[in-house]
């Protein structure tokens, strides 16, 4: 009898694959800008026929949220997100200032490590491959265990079409068999040089500690203030549509409700009105119970679950075709399961009696996860919502809109992406709506522009330093020629210290 070990094997397969695409994207890494967006073209093309299928066969292996909305996700990769990287350019010579005589060039990280949630995962490996091939990067993907028959479905499209338009062999690729040992082995290659991670906070803290930079697409326990001046009516639409869209999995969607005291009744009879369902504290309690173990550890099954599903679950008795739960709630605290993030439609609601304590409030929410992602304020009064950018440790914030729509750049004019970044408490290295940009280092050329004569000259040089440099009797001007002598000494310095290395 053989016995395989998967994890033995998953190590060595993501050995092979970062050598491969160490050595294939040398080959990429020449291809002018033309040539790598006929590649993206393709590869849109060719996955834009199976989206559906997709959205389907990620549904039913994953059992997150709904197939319909995992389409529509789908669908904006390939429109929107494609129709922003037309015309961007992300290698060779990327920005010229002829005045300054300042050219920027743009040059890929290399071999990145991408890792993707079970939540979007069709949708997230099509953007990233997008946006890797367009800045000249190999990619190679760690598919999710709960995804794997979806994200290597989508993979195997991609590789197919991009190698038809030219992509090296082992530029696109993913790791199977599928094991943390693989993952851990592929972040920790010295080949790769990026690690691109989108909702799978598990492997974070060993994705930081290989040392390489890390992008991390995360979520958050992100609140939505409404502020006494906000179309209130507006404001709750944008707040269901965002939070019911695909059962509140998306990675911006709101998780809680500020609301300014004020206006609270209003804003709980537009919420009924709306479908939403407030909960008695009893009823509040039991569905709270279902989430979490009393360890704190997320139970399955209750991620991207339907409001009706999860009533009936919990037995709380709701109208026909409720859309979202509400849990009145006081206070942020550990022991409190509504102050956590819960990938469902479910939010909690809090009331406070002016801008300033929801300012408060916002914080000890988008602080107590960790993760600071996305900030939604409703309002019409400029000066608080630029208060609000100004304070708040977020990621984005987003202004009369939708969080989820607004986070990934259909409602507002941020890059279009599915991989948002979480940088803001420390998490990666960006907090952008990742784009190619994100995936390149920009080298700078500088023409000289002044001589040495010049720097001398009595513009400058020639000027005393102030007493606190050298001491009171140090006002004297340095002359070109001291600080020609001044620079010479220390370059032989310098090189005596080399030689002796």
């Amino acid at each position: 009898m053989m016995i395989v070990d998967n994890d033995l094997l998953s190590i060595q397969q993501a050995r092979i694959l970062a050598e491969n695409a160490f050595q294939a994207q040398k080959k990429l890494a020449t291809f002018p800008q033309e040539k790598l967006d006929e590649i993206v073209k393709g590869v849109a093309e060719a996955v834009a026929e199976h989206l559906q299928g997709l959205a389907v066969l990620s549904h039913d292996e994953t059992d997150y949220g709904r197939w319909e909305d995992k389409y529509v996700k789908n669908q904006f990769v390939c429109s929107n997100t494609r129709r922003h990287l037309w015309g961007m350019r992300c290698v060779g010579v990327i920005a010229e200032d002829s005045k300054k005589q300042i050219t920027d060039i743009g040059v890929p990280m290399g071999v990145i490590a991408a890792l993707c949630p079970v939540t979007s995962p069709v949708s997230t490996t099509i953007h990233n491959t997008l946006i890797a091939i367009k800045s000249g990067n190999a990619i190679i993907f760690s598919p999710h265990p709960r995804a794997e028959k979806s994200m290597s479905k989508v993979l195997d499209i991609m590789i197919e079409a991009a190698t038809e338009k030219g992509l090296p062999e082992g530029c696109l690729a993913y790791l199977k068999p599928i094991s943390k040992s693989g993952a851990r082995e592929l972040m920790n290659h010295q080949n790769t040089s990026l690690i691109l991670m989108s909702g799978v906070p598990g492997m974070l803290p060993e994705a930081k500690a290989s040392g390489k930079p890390v992008i991390y697409g995360g979520t958050g326990n992100g609140p939505a203030f409404i502020e006494r001046t906000a179309d209130i009516d507006q404001a709750v639409k944008d707040i269901i549509a965002s939070k019911t869209f695909d059962y509140g999995v998306a990675p911006s969607a709101e998780q809680s409700v500020v609301v300014d005291a004020c206006i609270s009744p209003e804003v709980k009879r537009a919420f009924q009105k709306h479908g939403a369902y407030f909960m008695s504290e009893e009823d509040s309690l039991r569905l709270a119970e279902m989430f979490f173990t009393p360890d704190g550890r997320r139970r399955a099954g209750m991620v991207g679950v339907s409001a009706e599903r999860l009533a009936r679950r919990a037995g709380i008795r709701v109208p026909v075709g409720v859309k979202l739960l509400v849990a009145d709630r006081r206070y942020v605290s550990e022991s409190d399961p509504y102050s956590r993030e819960l990938l469902a439609p479910v939010l909690a609601y809090y009331e406070e009696d002016d801008w300033m304590h929801a300012c408060e409030k916002c914080i000890e929410l988008l602080l107590h996860e960790r993760n600071a992602h996305t900030l939604v304020i409703h309002s019409r009064d400029e000066d608080v919502i630029r208060q609000f950018a100004l304070k708040k440790p977020v990621g984005r914030l987003l202004v009369n809109t939708p969080a989820t729509f607004g986070g990934m750049g259909a409602t507002t004019n941020l890059f279009p992406s599915m991989t948002l970044g979480s940088g803001s408490a420390g998490s990666g290295i960006t907090a952008d709506n990742v784009s190619p940009m994100n995936l390149i280092y920009t080298r700078k050329v500088g023409y000289g522009v002044r001589t040495m004569e010049t720097l001398g000259g009595a513009n400058t040089i020639e000027k005393p330093c102030p007493e606190s440099c050298f001491g009171a009797e140090s006002s004297h001007p340095l002359s070109a020629e001291t600080l020609q002598q001044i620079l010479t000494e220390a370059i032989e310095v310098i090189n005596a210290a080399s030689a002796k290395k």
